[in-house]
């Protein structure tokens, strides 16, 4: 069965990249759009994002890292979009999850799954399991 992919940005931090590294381990595609090549492509079938939230409180600052909103200027990146994965930091109060939220409303897509920092073992646990369900809804059509 095939295994949609996740397109993911991390920061210098790297700690969403940890998380998209657990998802690796347990055979799920990754795409990393801090690579140039990956951002300037258009994603061949359903994707996921997971994205990080940088918003710390100041309503200036830009919610969606930049990878990301470059990824999505592509209406076909957009159109293939199905679900949008979280990271973010509790100590950004209101604005915790600010970048998936902010998406998830814009795209009208789902927020599958929220974590914090790098998450957990659990965390990977539930999107493996959650991506698995997507991947076995897709598949029966």
């Amino acid at each position: 069965m095939p295994k949609v992919p996740v397109y993911y940005y991390s920061s210098v931090s790297n700690l969403t990249r940890r998380f998209a590294e657990h998802l690796a381990q347990q055979g799920r595609p990754i795409r990393d759009l801090a690579d140039a090549e990956v951002r300037a492509s258009e994603a061949p079938g359903p994707w996921v994002l997971l994205t990080p939230s940088y918003k710390a409180g100041n309503a200036d600052e830009a919610t969606l890292p930049a990878p990301v909103r470059r990824f999505l200027r592509s209406s076909t990146n957009r159109r293939r979009l199905i679900g949008i994965l979280g990271s973010g930091n509790r100590n950004f109060g209101a604005h915790y999850q600010a970048a998936a939220r902010e998406l998830a409303s814009i795209s009208h897509r789902p927020i599958l799954y929220e974590f914090e920092l790098s998450g957990t073992p659990e965390d990977v646990a539930a999107t493996v399991r959650i991506l698995n369900e997507l991947d076995a809804g897709l598949a029966a059509g």
